[in-house]
């Protein structure tokens, strides 16, 4: 350990080292405070304090009287963590997925750079409908690098019973913890208006998102484009 740095900032980051090998794999539970502190010869206290610091980055959960767990996307309560879009009115819900396609590409110099990979790097590129109560209202266009999520197909992304990003965890084990999105208004183009069955010009608002695994290594660049007539756009801050 580092002599420069607190010693429960140290005990994170080698808690943090073992969460990125899949010591732990999502949905587990984490030791005990009391073996994580008789491992790395620390109190209990200060293994209190890293955890508290690596749940408030959503790598694990606290539960309490339950213990701390990996954080997974494969659970009713994790599927809203990313998907902002609320209901004007009633309770948020998730939608229906449909998957249009996914073709393996070669990546275009702003992706490439988005993905720290090289121009002309093979990336996925996965198209899908979100729909509420039948109606389409999100269109995803999703870029992924290859090398992650090799033998990924459009049929197995409609065989999944869950969320894509649980799909990417549970079997591929990339988990997305965290991303940055830049929100604008657009007017649809032809091509949205047809998938999302609105007129040429319907205004539009385009999320455009990078997504984060371990160590903001980049993982994935997704523009949706969502229909916000009966809709908003949720985010919490502070």
């Amino acid at each position: 350990m580092l002599k420069s740095s607190p010693l429960y900032r140290q005990v994170k980051g080698l808690i943090t080292q073992s969460l990125e090998k899949g010591e732990w794999k999502p949905g587990e539970a984490l030791p005990s405070e009391f073996e994580l502190a008789s491992r790395f010869k620390v109190s209990q206290g200060t293994v209190r304090r890293a955890i508290e610091e690596i749940a408030a980055e959503n790598l694990v959960i606290r539960q309490q009287g339950k213990g701390t767990f990996v954080a997974t996307h494969d659970v009713a309560h994790a599927q809203f963590r990313f998907l902002r879009l609320v209901p004007e009115e009633g309770s948020p819900r998730y939608p229906e997925n449909r998957f249009l396609e996914c073709k393996r590409l070669r990546a275009t110099g702003k992706i490439a750079r988005q993905l720290n990979l090289r121009s002309g790097d093979a990336v996925l590129r996965i198209r899908r409908i979100l729909s509420f109560d039948g109606v389409p209202t999100v269109f995803d266009d999703i870029c992924l690098p290859a090398n992650l999520f090799k033998g990924l197909t459009l049929e197995h992304l409609l065989a999944y019973q869950g969320t894509m990003y649980a799909l990417l965890e549970t079997e591929y084990g990339v988990s997305m913890l965290r991303a940055e999105e830049k929100i604008r208004a657009v007017a649809a183009d032809s091509e949205a208006a047809a998938v999302l069955n609105v007129p040429l010009g319907t205004p539009l608002l385009s999320v455009e998102r990078l997504a984060m695994t371990f160590g903001d290594q980049p993982v994935e660049v997704r523009q949706g484009l969502y229909i916000t007539t009966h809709f908003s756009y949720k985010n919490e801050l502070g």
